[in-house]
């Protein structure tokens, strides 16, 4: 370069000349620029603000199903396309035009705008046919023609997908004449489209469950559970259901299912010929309902997708309602009071059919209750996959002021009955691992299972052999049904929940006495008890009056066959656990409002945990559902 007097620089060769005093006075203009913008706070056009991670984190999950505002990604499409006026003044017009450039490569992210728009479109509308369309896309999202442009399972859009699809179908083919909850309506039909025709197709098979007709497809996800601490869900592709199930003429139905049972179902619609373009489409849907139990996915494709369910919804719609809650006091003061169906099975019930490999866990209640006070403890067990595929969960019910032993025979006989019909061959070596969880008097049930009574129980009574005493054969069958146990071989572990071994202190005293006022004993034993009355009255076979004790009677410690089970031991071979709820320290003198520490510890067990600061009814303690829960991942060997 040359420098010149005239203050000039000059490029060599005729390059480019400036002009030094120009580009000075550029320099000035341009630093008072940058001084305005930094020293005076005046924004760039284009920068960054602080802002909070959580008002990030807000924007990023924003989507159109659980808020009023799209997600991020389907807004930066629609920006992308400039078409977010157009979506603001005109929604449809601008799905229309978003719908018309399918085909191109970059479908796949097309897809799910429609979906989630054509979604808030739906709401707004209530138009089924809209709702539809946005399942639609997004079934195409999820399961494209190249399985190589199927989202990965860390791509956010999958699970807003998923969602997208399940409301859809929800709402799309929900039954908007029912009265109260929201059904699904499988019915085939056809459904305008905001593009052409959706056609329901008919389903390739009835379901049938346990024998029985599914009737009245309850959608879960709209309800509100009360009553329970935890809403257990299952993620995956389907509507969860709750349905009712009715008699199927002709078929044999499962007697140890309840009759108002409301089983868990997923509802599924596979779409086939799927068209999202051109000016009519049609697009075939097939419905297909599924035992959510017992199918845990379903094929798409090369695809296996998992199918939501709601185990915590279900059992809850089970209970709502439902007759159990008034058979509790009934049942404990009339004796001939049962649940519907109780008298095919002796007052065993399952909460699904008998599945084969699952080991059997069964349920008894205490006095004055049902089997509604286990729902705390079976939707925590039923929300836990290592227990929920390894156990299945049965329910004894019984007339609670009844006399003990009466009782006990029932459960035994509905156990031995339920065994020997389920698996007549013995080949289910789950059912040989079986698990029985007592509360209270159900505790005393419980342990008779798992004894040896010999005699014992009769010889409490009378030193003349049962077989010289001169009864009629129809009362010499009850008593040996009542008195003379065999342990149960295919139960191994029995777990002890506030059992009053050695009585409960409330049946000692004046409230006992009224308790015992208010049962009214069962018919069959009126009869047997008029012939052991006149036997007591005419011989000294009978070391003491006759009276039929009720069950308050039989946890008095006084009562001689409460003294008989509390000294009859556990058979070899059976684990024993107990838990036991004392209120306050110290432990050695506690006790829970019904029954001391003393009277429910016995011993030998395999583990006795003492919960602190809680009452009488612990079955829905956290720590009593924790124990149970340990318990039975040491049964099943799960680490």
């Amino acid at each position: 370069m040359s420098q010149r007097d005239d203050g000039q620089i000059g490029a060599v060769n005729g390059g480019t000349r400036i002009r030094w005093r120009s580009f000075r006075g550029a320099c000035a203009a341009l630093s008072l620029t940058l001084l305005a913008a930094v020293g005076f706070g005046c924004a760039t056009p284009i920068g960054v603000s602080p802002t909070s991670r959580l008002e990030v984190d807000r924007e990023v999950s924003a989507n159109l199903v659980t808020g009023d505002h799209p997600s991020a990604q389907s807004a930066e499409y629609l920006e992308r396309l400039g078409l977010s006026t157009l979506y603001e003044k005109d929604p449809r017009q601008a799905l229309a035009r978003l719908r018309a450039g399918l085909g191109g490569p970059d479908e796949h992210d097309r897809l799910l705008a429609l979906s989630e728009l054509w979604f808030g479109a739906a709401r707004e509308s209530d138009n089924p046919g809209e709702y539809l369309a946005s399942a639609i896309f997004a079934y195409a999202f999820l399961f494209p023609a190249d399985p190589s442009q199927a989202p990965n399972p860390y791509d956010r859009r999958l699970q807003l997908a998923l969602a997208l699809y399940n409301g859809a179908i929800t709402n799309g083919l929900a039954a908007h004449d029912a009265e109260h909850d929201t059904e699904l309506d499988l019915r085939p039909r056809q459904i305008e489209l905001p593009f052409g025709t959706f056609v329901l197709d008919p389903q390739k098979e009835e379901l049938s469950y346990g024998g029985y007709r599914i009737v009245h497809l309850v959608v879960l996800g709209n309800l509100e559970i009360r009553g329970l601490r935890n809403r257990y869900r299952r993620a995956g592709i389907g509507v969860p259901i709750a349905a009712s199930i009715e008699p199927t003429p002709g078929r044999e139905m499962d007697r140890w299912l309840p009759p108002r049972s409301r089983v868990p179902i997923t509802g599924f619609v596979r779409f086939e010929r799927l068209d999202t373009g051109g000016e009519k489409a049609v697009v075939h849907g097939a419905p297909e309902l599924y035992d959510a139990d017992e199918t845990l996915a379903v094929n798409v494709g090369a695809s296996a997708v998992p199918l939501a369910s709601e185990p915590s919804a279900v059992l809850g719609h089970r209970l709502e309602g439902a007759p159990i809650w008034d058979f509790e006091i009934a049942g404990f003061r009339r004796a001939d009071i049962s649940i519907a169906g109780a008298d095919k099975t002796k007052g065993l019930f399952m909460l699904t059919p008998y599945r084969p490999g699952r080991i059997p866990v069964v349920f008894v209640h205490g006095t004055g209750s049902s089997p509604a006070r286990w729902a705390e403890m079976a939707n925590e067990l039923l929300g836990d996959p290592r227990i929920a595929s390894r156990y299945q969960l049965w329910f004894f019910i019984y007339n609670s002021g009844n006399p003990l032993l009466l009782s006990a025979a029932n459960l035994r006989e509905a156990l031995q009955t339920a065994v020997h019909d389920l698996d007549p061959n013995g080949a289910d070596p789950a059912l040989q691992q079986m698990v029985i969880i007592g509360h209270s008097q159900g505790g005393l049930l419980t342990k008779a299972m798992v004894v040896q009574s010999g005699d014992a129980f009769w010889k409490a009574w009378s030193d003349t052999p049962f077989e010289e005493v001169p009864l009629p054969p129809e009362t010499k069958e009850l008593l040996s049904r009542a008195m003379f146990f065999e342990p149960l071989p295919f139960v191994t572990r029995v777990i002890f929940i506030s059992t009053p071994h050695r009585g409960s202190f409330l049946a000692e005293n004046w409230l006992g006495m009224i308790a015992r006022k208010l049962v009214n004993l069962p018919s069959a034993l009126t009869k047997a008890s008029l012939d052991l009355t006149r036997l007591s009255e005419s011989s000294t076979l009978l070391r003491r009056p006759w009276s039929v004790p009720t069950s308050i009677d039989n946890m008095d410690w006084s009562n001689p066959g409460l003294r008989t089970l509390e000294s009859l031991p556990i058979v070899p071979g059976v684990h024993a656990n107990s838990i036991i709820p004392v209120k306050s320290q110290p432990i050695a003198t506690g006790d829970d409002g019904v029954v001391r520490y003393q009277s429910a510890h016995i011993e030998p067990v395999e583990s006795e945990l003492v919960i602190l600061g809680s009452g009488h009814s612990t079955q829905a303690n956290p720590q009593t559902i924790e124990e149970v829960r340990r318990i039975l991942y040491e049964q099943a060997g799960i680490h």
